[in-house]
């Protein structure tokens, strides 16, 4: 753990309690709750240095374990044990920063796991998501089935996408956002895959790409909006 983290463990229900790590700095402004990808859990680096650039911005995190990752399994939960881990997560995060204005989702798999929690019934006290590579369709398989829940989502979401995930065809998250109307916000990283790693002939570098997204997030959070044209 970096300096200001502390870990917790938030129960689930009766029998489940997931781990979790809150980074806050000493005058937050508002927190993300922030879950993990299906193959790499919170203490992943790239969750870290999410979680840490934030922190910098005065955005404090709480970055959690689903179920089956705490039981270091490699298939991921249903989706209703991991909508019940998403509900615990923010019910924590709302009791630790009941003050500040709180976030939810997540990179890809945690992202959706929460935008599909909220579809289902409000997130209590949650006034945006947003998403850090939304999974819109396996790779090689493009469609937008996967985006049908966001109808029903009615608080805002910024999606933050790289223009070379595979995982997202580029055309096709242009059309779910803007379906969304002003509900839904774009942030496109170029060159970025769906780990937002970019390739040296971009001319660009993955720190050039990280500092992008979390200036986006952080803008977005503080004011409902992205910065650029």
């Amino acid at each position: 753990m970096t300096p200001g983290t502390q870990k917790i463990t938030i129960p689930v229900d009766g029998s489940v309690s997931v781990s979790a790590l809150v980074h806050a700095p000493a005058d937050p402004t508002a927190c993300y709750v922030f879950a993990h990808g299906a193959g790499a859990g919170m203490a992943h680096p790239f969750m870290s240095a999410v979680s840490e650039g934030l922190a910098a911005r005065k955005i404090a995190t709480l970055r959690y374990q689903f179920p089956y990752m705490e039981l270091g399994s490699k298939r991921p939960d249903s989706p209703r044990v991991a909508h019940a881990a998403v509900r615990a997560a923010v019910a924590q995060a709302a009791g630790m920063f009941g003050s500040l204005r709180l976030f939810a989702g997540g990179k890809s798999f945690g992202g959706r796991m929460s935008s599909q929690a909220q579809a289902l019934a409000p997130l209590p006290g949650v006034a945006g998501l947003v998403f850090v590579g939304f999974p819109l369709h396996p790779a090689g398989s493009p469609s937008t089935e996967r985006a049908a829940h966001l109808l029903d989502v009615q608080v805002p979401m910024l999606f933050i996408q790289g223009t070379e995930d595979k995982l997202a065809e580029l055309a096709r998250i242009r059309s779910v956002v803007e379906a969304l109307g002003d509900r839904g916000s774009l942030m496109e990283i170029a060159h970025a895959d769906h780990s937002f790693h970019v390739p040296r002939r971009s001319g660009r570098s993955d720190d050039e790409a990280m500092e992008e997204l979390l200036d986006g997030m952080a803008i977005w959070m503080h004011a409902g909006q992205v910065a650029g044209p």
